[in-house]
């Protein structure tokens, strides 16, 4: 379409105005100015926030929402329960009792421009109440088709330890409205019915049936297939194939969230009720896990005597239209981005939410700096800015991949290594980076944020561990197992059950010649007769076979970085000799569900390099016999000399 400009010719400023106005549609400007007026209503369930374009319905007893109407068409699930609601699975802990309603922002007293209304728990001493103020708020503004929600959380001195295992938001969506999921481009689909759910064969968990009808008929259904990465994950949720609108959650700003920037949660599912009825309800589900316990989980505990508090969000429920779910999806990843250049909110401004004014950054650039690799490139570069490691009564030492305690400011540097960190409160912190293709991470502890300004750390060399002369490395260091055979659909159940399939000797991986994108498997589990999942399997041994041209003095070390460890143990050999068995590793969930990833790592086993010798070398790495799943994930292996 052409637009004659031609008669504004000579006036800058009202050729500008029209441009936008005109192009409003197509580039998605907003233009609230000639939209309806927020409303607030008060009803006998609480209140009633509306634009025109949303409205939102408000339990004042709970805090919970009960319908969110956009554009006449209701998204959530139809009942009288509670349809999005702030809980605390885990535990059998709630809030304190009735909450204090408040209105923050009367759309009577500001010409009809935003809705905010506060919903304020307290603690009242009993024994089963969480021992934190829990204050909800939900805002709702001119021309904007979203709600959204914030939650701060206050626990005084007074107040017996908190200890919180989950902290999430979950919403239960319209079963007869929608059937596509849309979490990231590789899961991006129509989903299985209620039916379908129901009418499965349960497997070796009660969250795995094998479909039996529907679209994903002969595939086995797991709801942690739908895990993702939160902070690559601004925007995901469900699409109506059928009436052509969506329903998102979509974060601006994820610095309120527990785990850093390689945190993966579980972020939608079929609720299924793991029941044996053919009619339960599995209705579609939105979940917004603010404190995460999956894939190794996160650490929030407060003492008593410790003041402690934290804002959750404010993040959105959008809703929109479009003429497919993909178009609907880049949408909401628009939206997420055009809210993440309005974060700190300036209507949001508070006490506990510091203004933009209030809060400072860090920019510089990370230099690479490694002898042994001085051609080594820098990919996904991500900078943080972290609370100092801690450690909890129990011994526990939390770093920023436990912490859900604290904030953390993370971002991507460019391909040059530069970055700026803003909108960060004011604080001391420890500065973190780490990339593709470099093992390990930079970390500089005690950077002081003050508020108003932005400091420029200029260059910044971090120079890689090396233990010694590198002699051979398996992967790529990225913190997945995403490179190795199957990576490439990890979040399919039952990787583990093929592994006797693809490797009935065993992985045998040979330095110069295997390729590890195909000759190493993205999990090292034992070895089943079967492939229910149920079994057990014998002890596996993995063998690294490598030529040295002369043998070797001094100290080796081999260096393991797991991207995930359900064994508890796992043993290393050179040349028939044991070396070392690592006995604490963790258990991170990730192979049971699906993962290419869960608390990341690097254990370090030293040996004598003498057990080194000129010609053939074999290095085995053996997981003990246990469950199919008890495994490990690796990242990367490298092994390094020093003479």
């Amino acid at each position: 379409m052409r637009i004659d400009l031609s008669f504004l010719r000579g006036s800058h400023w009202l050729r500008t105005a029209f441009l936008l106005l005109a192009l409003a549609p197509v580039c998605g400007l907003r233009s609230f100015a000639a939209d309806p007026a927020v409303t607030l209503t008060r009803t006998d369930a609480g209140f009633t926030l509306a634009n025109g374009i949303v409205t939102v319905q408000i339990d004042a007893q709970s805090a919970a929402i009960l319908s969110i109407a956009y554009k006449g068409v209701e998204m959530l699930g139809v009942g009288d329960r509670e349809n999005g609601y702030w809980s605390l699975p885990g535990t059998e802990m709630h809030f304190g009792p009735k909450p204090v309603v408040t209105v923050i922002d009367d759309p009577a007293s500001n010409n009809g421009e935003r809705a905010t209304i506060s919903c304020r728990f307290s603690y009242d001493g009993g024994p089963r109440t969480i021992p934190a103020n829990v204050d909800i708020h939900y805002s709702l503004a001119r021309g904007v088709s979203a709600v959204y929600l914030e939650a701060v959380w206050e626990h005084k001195p007074g107040f017996p330890e908190l200890s919180l295992p989950v902290g999430r938001f979950a919403a239960k969506l319209n079963d007869d409205l929608f059937d596509w999921v849309t979490v990231d481009a590789r899961r991006n689909m129509q989903m299985i019915t209620a039916s379908d759910w129901n009418h499965g064969t349960t497997m070796n968990m009660k969250e795995t049936r094998l479909m039996n009808t529907g679209v994903l008929k002969g595939q086995v259904e797991h709801k942690y297939d739908y895990s993702a990465v939160q902070f690559d994950t601004p925007a995901y949720g469900w699409s109506s194939t059928k009436q052509h609108v969506g329903l998102w959650v979509v974060t601006a700003n994820p610095d309120y969230m527990s785990g850093g920037p390689t945190k993966l949660e579980l972020v939608t599912n079929r609720d299924a009720t793991f029941t044996d009825s053919l009619t339960a309800p599995a209705p579609p589900t939105l979940l917004y896990v603010w404190k995460g316990p999956h894939y190794g989980g996160t650490d929030l505990v407060v003492a008593k005597g410790e003041q402690w508090s934290k804002t959750i969000g404010p993040f959105l429920i959008y809703c929109n239209s479009g003429a497919t779910p993909n178009a609907m999806w880049h949408d909401a990843l628009a939206e997420a981005a055009h809210e993440s250049q309005q974060w700190p909110y300036v209507w949001a401004a508070g006490a506990e939410y510091p203004g933009a004014g209030e809060r400072g950054g860090l920019a510089g650039q990370i230099v690479l700096h490694d002898p042994q690799a001085p051609d080594e490139k820098m990919s996904h570069l991500l900078v943080g800015l972290t609370h100092a490691d801690y450690t909890l009564p129990s011994g526990e030492l939390v770093d920023w991949q436990h912490d859900g305690k604290f904030y953390q400011y993370w971002t991507r540097g460019d391909a040059q290594g530069r970055f700026t960190i803003a909108a960060v409160r004011p604080g001391t912190y420890t500065l973190h980076a780490f990339a593709d293709g470099v093992l390990g991470e930079y970390a500089q502890a005690n950077v002081t944020i003050a508020a108003g300004k932005i400091v420029n750390a200029g260059a910044i060399i971090w120079t890689p561990v090396r233990y010694g002369r590198q002699l051979w490395e398996i992967g790529v260091p990225d913190r997945t197992s995403g490179e190795f055979l199957h990576g490439d659909h990890y979040w399919r159940w039952g990787i583990y059950n093929e592994y006797p399939k693809d490797f009935p000797h065993d992985v045998n991986f040979v330095i110069g010649k295997s390729d590890f994108h195909k000759d190493w498997n993205m999990m090292q589990v034992p070895h089943a007769s079967d492939s229910s999942g149920k079994s057990r399997g014998t002890a596996t041994t993995w063998s690294v076979i490598f030529d040295l041209p002369k043998a070797e003095r001094g100290k080796a070390t081999l260096r393991l970085a797991f991207a995930g460890t359900e064994a508890r143990s796992l043993t290393v050999a050179v040349n028939g000799k044991e070396v070392g068995t690592l006995t604490d590793l963790p258990n991170t969930s990730a192979i049971h569900r699906d993962s290419d990833r869960g608390f990341w790592q690097e254990k370090d086993v030293p040996f004598d390099a003498s057990l080194l010798k000129q010609g053939k070398n074999v290095l085995q790495l053996t997981v003990p016999a246990g469950p199919v799943m008890n495994g490990v994930q690796y990242d990367y292996l490298r092994l390094e000399v020093n003479e």
